[in-house]
């Protein structure tokens, strides 16, 4: 998991992709970054670019945020350690520094965004639209509002972030890939090689004969870190799942009608209208064009006389969610437009733009589920409710008994559940015996923290994805210890035994390689020993084969053509001779799906680059300066 977060963050592009907030906003956030991090100055600064200060406060807030959030990605708390060794302060600070910078050098530009594109964006978020796919006025501000923001700072914030969009895709907006680094790529993913092989295992290393005690013990000594035990932990294990809780919950007929008469507009998707709409530049000319309306002159004459076409006037069809006030809309459009009969005209209304005259051309009405239809989605819905309640109220109640003291046996105990105790695991989940733990939860990650901590520490529960917990506590340490060669002795000989068979088959591996060198066919080497020679067609490189190991693989593409090689197989005790006949690389089609997708890859790549030393010439330009000092104070790490 850290080795693939710290994959992902190797260059600006993707630290900005690390920090983007999860949730309902995770579009908004990743197309358009945090924003408004940077008011005012503060007495003690993070960092430092141009003019534009970033507070302590504001570094700790955001790397506290990242934190959680990385935690409920892979299921377990990060520790502070761990978020140093994933670098992800130095990713955070690398993405407010460049989103300042970027914001600087917009305001030097005179770079700005249009209302109605702010709008358009806000609208096409699908975290704001509602059962009907269209913009949810009511959604927007409740969400908005869970994640601390009124309206006009949001919008604000967007305007900031398309602006420093539109600077950034200046710079970095590749439409197409370069055709020479697809193509060198291409071949390296798609290349195709077939092969003629033997594979050597213990048949062909001959008799050896039992090591003396002399050997075993030399042996022994000079591989003691191979036998060692390693240290083992007594766990308590107790895990809360939405399962677990859903099993005895019962939902009657009487809970479904009750939720359903209790939601009425839950069950509705609201009806649409086509409106045409044309804006005057005031209400004296609107006035007028409607008293000709009325007289007889056709809606479509007046949007004709002005220079306008169907398509100009046609809003399509609409919900009345779209037809909002503030940045999104006007209220008053909204409320006339679905008040109309089919086919009227209104009298002038205040738009956002000027003046309007609204036609109602085809009105859809409202559709409504019945009780039947919305049953099984009601039971889910009052299933979940109550699943998250009743887990909620378990976990709180096992965190209070276990802030007074008390043991995750006995915290188990009061609420009803068991916990469960391991009696010995090692960090790889696996008993005295070698065999996988029994007890230990499956899907999420409990032995990190156990194994991060000692006997009496309070560890934090893992939140488990569908909303359940699984709290872990260490009752005993075994600690790691070499172990004496009466207790290994088997294990011992036996590795002993294979490492001379495998010293035997790299002996008899080279001899056969010398032959093939020396010009003899593949075909007549094998048979001189009596071996039997295979062939293998279409492998490429990182693919998965039912006979040769994935050294052996990767030994084949490191290989040039009609060249011979070999590498161990499956085990140390097999080894692999192999010949390559043929190298081929399919075309690449830049229409197909994989072209698409491997020019795209190679398009974002350079995009990201180009991104980054953008951002970098930017904040040398404006000057850049980070307080480590401040930095580790936030993370936990030591000032100097």
């Amino acid at each position: 998991m850290l080795r693939g977060i710290r994959t992902a963050s190797a260059n600006w592009l993707g630290k900005v992709v690390m920090g983007v907030v999860v949730g309902f906003l995770v579009i908004s956030f990743a197309i358009w970054g945090i924003g408004d991090i940077f008011r005012g100055f503060g007495r003690s600064t993070v960092a430092k670019v141009g003019d534009t200060e970033i507070t302590v406060e504001q570094f700790r807030q955001i790397y506290t945020e990242r934190l959680q959030q990385l935690g409920q990605r892979v299921g377990r708390p990060i520790s502070a350690d761990q978020a140093r060794a994933i670098g992800l302060d130095r990713q955070i600070i690398a993405q407010v520094m460049g989103e300042a910078a970027l914001d600087q050098r917009a305001r030097q530009l005179g770079l700005g965004i249009a209302d109605s594109a702010i709008a358009k964006q806000i609208r096409e978020i699908p975290a704001f639209q509602g059962l009907n796919g269209e913009f949810d006025q009511r959604l927007f501000e409740q969400r908005i509002r869970a994640a601390g923001y009124n309206e006009p700072r949001f919008v604000s914030e967007q305007r900031r972030s398309l602006v420093r969009q539109q600077l950034t895709d200046s710079v970095s907006g590749l439409s197409v890939a370069p055709r020479t680094v697809t193509d060198a790529l291409n071949r390296f993913q798609n290349e195709r090689r077939a092969i003629e092989y033997v594979i050597l295992d213990r048949a062909q290393a001959g008799d050896v004969p039992n090591p003396t005690p002399e050997e075993i013990a030399k042996y022994f000594e000079s591989h003691k870190a191979l036998f060692r035990a390693p240290e083992y932990r007594k766990v308590g294990v107790l895990a809360l799942t939405a399962d677990d809780v859903a099993r005895w919950m019962q939902i009657t007929d009487e809970d479904v009608k009750k939720y359903y008469e209790e939601r009425p507009n839950r069950f509705v998707t609201p009806g649409r209208r086509q409106v045409h709409q044309i804006i005057f530049p005031n209400a004296e000319e609107a006035k007028a064009a409607k008293e000709r309306i009325d007289g007889g002159t056709s809606f479509a004459d007046i949007a004709r006389e002005r220079g306008l076409n169907e398509q100009d006037v046609d809003l399509g069809f609409i919900a009345r969610s779209a037809l909002t006030q503030g940045a999104l809309g006007a209220t008053a459009v909204a409320e006339v437009a679905f008040a109309l009969p089919e086919g009227a005209v209104s009298a002038p209304v205040q738009a956002r733009t000027g003046t309007a005259l609204i036609r109602v051309v085809k009105i859809e009405p409202d559709k409504v589920r019945s009780l039947a239809e919305a049953t099984d989605e009601i039971r889910q819905e009052i299933a979940k409710e109550r699943t998250r309640a009743e887990i909620n109220d378990q976990h709180d109640k096992i965190e209070d008994a276990r802030a007074a003291g008390q043991t995750l046996t006995e915290a188990a105990q009061k609420v009803g559940l068991t916990a469960t105790t391991i009696d010995a695991v090692d960090r790889t989940g696996r008993d005295p015996g070698g065999a996988p733990a029994l007890g230990l939860p499956a899907n999420v990650d409990i032995l990190g923290n156990a194994f991060s901590t000692d006997v009496g520490v309070e560890i934090d529960p893992v939140r488990l994805a569908d909303g359940g917990y699984v709290w872990t506590e260490v009752l005993g340490i075994t600690p790691s210890r070499e172990r004496t060669l009466e207790e290994v002795k088997e294990q011992v000989e036996a590795r002993w035994r294979d490492d001379r068979i495998a010293e035997r088959l790299k002996a008899k591996a080279d001899a056969l390689i010398d032959k093939l060198k020396a010009g003899a066919s593949f075909g007549d080497v094998a048979a001189a020993d009596g071996l039997k020679a295979e062939s293998a067609t279409d492998l490429r490189r990182n693919s998965r084969s039912e006979k040769l190991s994935a050294a052996a693989l990767d030994a084949v593409f490191r290989t040039p053509k009609d060249a011979v090689g070999t590498a161990e197989g499956e085990t140390p005790t097999e080894r692999v001779v192999f010949r390559v006949v043929e190298v081929t690389t399919p075309p690449l089609d830049a229409n197909a799906p994989d072209g698409k997708r491997l020019s795209d890859a190679v398009r974002d790549a350079i995009s990201g680059d180009l991104l980054g030393q953008y951002v970098a010439q930017i904040e040398r330009d404006l000057g850049a300066t980070i307080n480590q000092d401040a930095v580790r104070r936030v993370v936990g790490g030591e000032v100097n």
